[in-house]
């Protein structure tokens, strides 16, 4: 099993044509989206996301070519309307929310919290709709990303109450995480990757042992900081369903013998959440590298 890097695919160029489309007609760039998911489909490496569907989701080999397609289309489309949302086109989706009102506890009571999401559905539409919380947010990004889009994210957070952290190599964001709890501020991030070097647990997770981060939930439950699971998922080419669960604090364990199964209690709770959201929404988990600990192709 390898970490994960962070890297996509997109190009500059490739973004500025779909800026281009999307500024003339949404629905246009849906439509030019189709032979760029096609080519995606016939000629880049399918043995991860194949292995999910068919695996671990159990689908014959058609059920998960078929669902193959629908996820690099179901991705291309929220990047589309990243890109739209945050060029002011807001108003041509529409929103439900599930649970925002925990998220105005967790500013109202001042003591800060961890948005744990993950590489689904569409987090930086969840990122713009977090600007009705009264918060400074911070969000958690890897560095290979946060550099990829920093001009338009500039343009994007400008005047809003947006902080990015970008998630380095040697671990020294960890450093601006600390600070934000300490501010008692939201900080947003994903809990589906560990990076190589930092620490995780392995928890049952679709039938089988996966790996994923510890890090952030642990120091939450240092500063007592209240953790909140949060999802953006796509409904229809126009609507999003946004979802976050009850704050809720966890001990800080500093016994030894005890740590390992507090944070493995941690972690499960979150597992069982983006399990639930990954059966629910199958298409829009964007999981592209070797997840499982024992993962093999048959």
């Amino acid at each position: 099993m390898s970490s994960w890097s962070g890297k996509s695919k997109g190009t500059p160029l490739g973004y500025q044509i779909f800026i281009f489309l999307i500024k003339t007609d949404i629905r246009l760039a849906y439509f030019f989206l189709i032979p760029v998911t096609l080519f995606y489909f016939f000629f880049s490496s399918k043995r991860n996301i194949y292995f999910f569907y068919r695996h671990r989701l159990m689908y014959n080999s058609v059920k998960s070519c078929f669902f193959i397609y629908r996820n690099y289309l179901s991705l291309g489309k929220t990047l589309i309307d990243k890109i739209a949302i945050l060029s002011g086109q807001k108003n041509k989706y529409e929103f439900d929310f599930e649970g925002e009102d925990y998220l105005h506890k967790l500013a109202q009571n001042q003591k800060g919290g961890l948005l744990l999401g993950a590489h689904m559905g569409n987090w930086e539409v969840a990122g713009e709709l977090l600007e009705r919380v009264d918060s400074v947010i911070n969000i958690l990004m890897v560095e290979a990303e946060h550099q990829k889009l920093k001009d338009v994210l500039a343009k994007a957070i400008k005047g809003k109450k947006v902080n990015i952290i970008p998630i380095k190599a040697d671990m020294s964001h960890i450093f601006n995480l600390i600070e934000a709890f300490k501010r008692k501020e939201l900080v947003a991030m994903h809990g589906d990757r560990f990076v190589e070097g930092s620490q995780f647990v392995e928890l049952n997770f679709l039938n089988a042992k996966a790996r994923f981060p510890v890090g952030p939930m642990v120091l939450a439950a240092r500063y007592g900081i209240p953790v909140s699971f949060v999802f953006s998922l796509k409904k229809t080419n126009t609507k999003y369903h946004f979802y976050a669960t009850q704050g809720k604090t966890y001990p800080n364990i500093r016994k030894p013998s005890l740590r390992n199964d507090a944070i493995k209690t941690m972690m499960a709770d979150y597992v069982e959440v983006l399990e639930k959201m990954v059966r629910e929404y199958p298409n829009q988990w964007f999981n592209y590298h070797s997840f499982w600990v024992d993962e093999t192709i048959n």
